[in-house]
Order: C-alpha cells, then structure tokens, then sequence
C-alpha cells in the first residue's frame, strides 16, 4: 500500500481552517503532491410558513375602457419602437383633446432603421394616447383613441 504524501494531521489541519474560515473547500498542493478537502454544506431546513394574513375584500374595480376593441383605435401596422414626436425635444404630433384631420401623422414607428408615420384614418379628436414615446410596440396593438 502506498503512504499518503500527507499525513492526517495535515487532513484534519485544513478541515479546521474550513470550519474557521466557512470555506467549503481547501486545496493545497506540494511537490509530494496535492490535497483537497471539502465539506459538504448542511441541508437547509425547511422554514415553517407564517399563517396567511385575513383576506381582505378589495373595492370592486371601475370598468376600464376596452382600448384594444374600441372602434376609434389607432393600431399599429408594424412590430417597432414607437415615437410621439418627430425628433428629441421636438413638440409632439398630437396631444390628448386635440382635434386631428384624415391623413394627419399621429406617431412615428421604428422598424428596422425606416421611420413610419401612422396616419389618422379619419378626422376626430385625440381621446387617449395609449403608448410611451420610445417604447416597443405590436402588430395591431392600439396606439391611440380617435372619438
């Protein structure tokens, strides 16, 4: 049988420095050759869940308007990043209470390097503006209310 190139002194020398240091392994090497110690972590119990807090009955919620299916919605023809003016700093093409005429630029969308103006299909008034100047938008996702 062939003697270890450590003796166990050294084995139980580097287990006291993880157990001092909270290291989880140890490793040393000499020309005789190299020694690694490890200890296994300690299995986490499992922590008692605290009792759940009474329920608590939220006010019913104020109907929303359905934006998506609304028959003045403005949509997106194109996946892209939307913009509400025509440069930074620059006023924006529309506001809300703002009438519009048919063929009037609403936003701009950013696809693929190309800037896409979205028209008004019809002449009305800006009800709602439904997305964020340099946020990602989908195809056919409303962008803005016409009334």
């Amino acid at each position: 049988m062939k003697s270890l190139p450590f003796d166990s002194a050294a084995v139980r020398a580097l287990a006291g420095i993880l157990t001092e240091t909270g290291l989880t392994e140890i490793e040393i090497e000499s020309q005789e050759g190299r020694i690694r110690v490890v200890r296994a972590l300690a299995p986490i119990a499992a922590t008692v869940a605290a009792p759940a807090p009474a329920v608590v009955e939220a006010p019913a919620p104020v109907a929303e308007p359905d934006d998506a299916h609304h028959p003045g919605a403005v949509r997106s023809p194109m996946v892209g990043i939307v913009y509400l003016q025509p440069e930074p700093g620059a006023a924006p093409f529309i506001t809300v209470g703002q009438t519009v005429t048919a063929g009037q630029t609403l936003v701009l969308i950013e696809a693929m390097k190309t800037f896409n103006q979205i028209k008004a299909a019809k002449a009305g008034t800006v009800a709602r503006i439904l997305v964020a100047s340099g946020a990602p938008v989908e195809y056919d996702q409303a962008l803005v209310i016409l009334e």
